[in-house]
């Protein structure tokens, strides 16, 4: 079984930034694995945020693109989102993903095991 844990979720004030970690544990070799970023608003379907390949290639949705920032540490079995200039509409319960795929996707079905989230609340 793996386990990923989410932290770093928070309130912050638009324009504001937040780095979120997801540590990996059990059954999981992390260094061969694609580690993904979603996010969840109340109301809405789970939305690809970004993702990053064993190699370290990274894709981003446009909304992410020139203000988050994933990376990964191995020897950590840790994965990392830096957010930047957020915004109200960000507010949502992020999540973090593994999937053994050797190229990144984005199609949440393919991810074979999530965290538990981690809550993000962007407002004044």
């Amino acid at each position: 079984q793996v386990h990923l844990v989410e932290s770093g979720g928070g309130l912050v004030q638009p324009g504001g930034s937040l780095r979120l970690s997801c540590l990996a544990s059990g059954r999981i070799v992390f260094d061969l694995n694609t580690m993904g970023w979603y996010r969840q608003a109340p109301g809405n379907e789970r939305e690809f945020v970004a993702a990053i390949s064993r190699s370290g290639g990274t894709y981003y949705a446009d909304s992410a693109k020139g203000r988050f920032a994933i990376s990964r540490d191995n020897a950590k079995n840790t994965v990392y989102l830096q957010m930047n200039s957020l915004k109200p509409e960000e507010t949502a319960v992020y999540y973090c993903a593994s999937t053994s795929s050797l190229v990144i996707i984005t199609t949440p079905g393919r991810y074979a095991d999530w965290g538990q989230g981690t809550q993000v609340t962007v407002s004044s």
